[in-house]
């Protein structure tokens, strides 16, 4: 194997503490949003000689950022846009294609959301802040620990504390907009996990465990813990390392695989062959990811039979079609094994995810549309699916898909959680996608470095990773 030298230079140029110094504010350009700047360093990462190999993969790490920008972008407008459908329809009948830009119907519960009238994209312009989700706002967490810590891997002390120092509960929690009162914005298994964390000090993964979390195969993990997957470029199994304890706060068993699902089709984005279309890239990374889901699980066969279904679907329009054949097959028979309780189940959003994940086709338009319209939790997996197409399109192609006006990368943190810096203090919210994604790089460098024994490259900008031993 020809091997060559690469030298890496060991000074550092700034700390996560000075990163803000090197984003610059624009006063030539779009009011309010911050200029794209050059990936920085970190003083707490070793950035040693590295003697690189013909087998690495090699990253970019402008280019990554950009991806990351679009990870967050795609999420977040998926995300506010699947909110409007949010448990309108559980059970038959459901939305159809038919339903796009009609009046939005009540929740279940009986509420409207209240931030658009009608079922269509939400998009934000420049002056405007996206809100933090439970989709995004537990990712968002997740870095600053990294961060704040200095690590790769968190602790359970470390996500702990970081759960009682930043997530509310319902008794200090902000006033809901939709229901005027007090709301932590937790739900289900987060929810029960938040509260046995505090109230009887446990620690993860025992906060998972059936006998504990009654809500453990709920929907939360698979929502909370893809971000682990873009720390971790073409190496899922560092990726599953280091998310396994984050999912495991919530989610045990068949949740916890699906969970590992997402986690592996993010890190795997990072190495498809970008040659091929998009959604056979999209395919070809289900396909390997459906080795976390075993055999004879529930999670497998939904995955199977979606496949199946859309496979041999000649009319690739119709969505409907599956989706009301997840309906039929587990919540109304119990196909597999599978036991329906709750439209938060982890199975049933799972199987829903898969029919935007296949008819979406890797169209961003599309798959956000199609999700919106499936189902359920309609946000949750239309805002997974949102952040993946972002990252593999990058920002500019997630702003070129919906608008030829520029977009928000404001970011308010504080509207769900509390106890993070004001990075924007001049302007609304706490951060920005730019700033957010920059910070993701030195968290990549470390996670290159000290999981991967791969080396990080300054002059010309890249990581370059180790492939994983077969």
């Amino acid at each position: 194997m020809n091997k060559k030298k690469t030298c890496i230079r060991q000074s550092l140029y700034a700390s996560l503490k000075i990163l803000a110094l090197l984003l610059v504010v624009s006063t030539a350009g779009i009011c309010g949003q911050l200029m794209s700047v050059k990936p920085s360093t970190s003083e707490e990462v070793n950035y040693s000689e590295y003697i690189s190999s013909d087998t690495d993969l090699i990253f970019s790490r402008s280019e990554y950022a950009a991806k990351l920008h679009g990870f967050w972008l795609g999420q977040s407008i998926a995300n506010w846009t699947g909110l409007v459908t949010e448990m309108d329809r559980v059970e038959a009948p459901f939305y159809t294609d038919e339903d796009w830009g009609k009046v939005d119907e009540p929740a279940i519960w009986g509420l409207f959301t209240p931030h658009a009238s009608r079922i269509d994209y939400y998009l934000l312009p420049p002056k405007k802040v996206w809100g933090a989700d439970d989709d995004t706002d537990i990712e968002y967490m997740y870095q600053h620990l990294l961060e704040s810590h200095e690590t790769s891997r968190l602790s359970a002390h470390q996500i702990r504390e970081g759960w009682l120092k930043h997530i509310y509960s319902n008794e200090d929690g902000p006033i809901s907009p939709k229901e005027f009162q007090r709301e932590n914005y937790l739900w289900v298994s987060n929810e029960t996990a938040y509260y046995l964390m505090k109230d009887q000090q446990m620690l993860p993964p025992a906060t998972s465990e059936p006998a504990n979390n009654p809500n453990y195969n709920m929907i939360d993990a698979q929502l909370t813990t893809e971000i682990f997957g873009l720390f971790s470029p073409g190496r899922p199994d560092i990726a599953l390392e280091l998310a396994h304890l984050p999912i495991r706060v919530t989610a045990k068993n068949e949740a916890e695989w699906i969970a590992r699902f997402y986690v592996s089709m993010h890190s795997l984005a990072a190495s498809v062959d970008k040659q091929l279309p998009i959604n056979v890239q999209l395919m070809e990374m289900s396909k390997q990811a459906r080795g976390q889901l075993p055999d004879n699980s529930y999670p497998a066969d939904m995955y199977d039979f979606v496949l199946a279904s859309y496979s041999q679907n000649p009319d690739k329009d119709d969505w409907e079609k599956t989706r009301d054949a997840i309906y039929q097959a587990y919540q109304v028979e119990g196909r597999a094994g599978y036991k329906y309780k709750q439209p938060f189940d982890a199975g049933i959003n799972f199987a829903a995810s898969l029919v935007s994940l296949f008819y979406g086709q890797g169209d961003l338009l599309r798959t956000i549309k199609i999700g919106t319209l499936a189902g359920w939790d309609s946000d949750n997996p239309t805002a997974t699916w949102g952040g993946l197409l972002g990252f593999m399109l990058g920002k500019d192609a997630v702003q070129a898909a919906f608008s030829d006006k520029p977009l928000s990368e404001l970011y308010w943190i504080s509207r769900t959680r509390r106890g993070f810096p004001d990075l924007t203090p001049d302007l609304i919210g706490e951060d920005t996608f730019s700033m957010m994604a920059q910070r993701g790089l030195l968290i990549i460098d470390r996670v290159v470095t000290e999981e991967m024994t791969g080396g990080v490259d300054l002059d010309r900008d890249m990581w370059m990773i180790p492939p994983a031993k077969q």
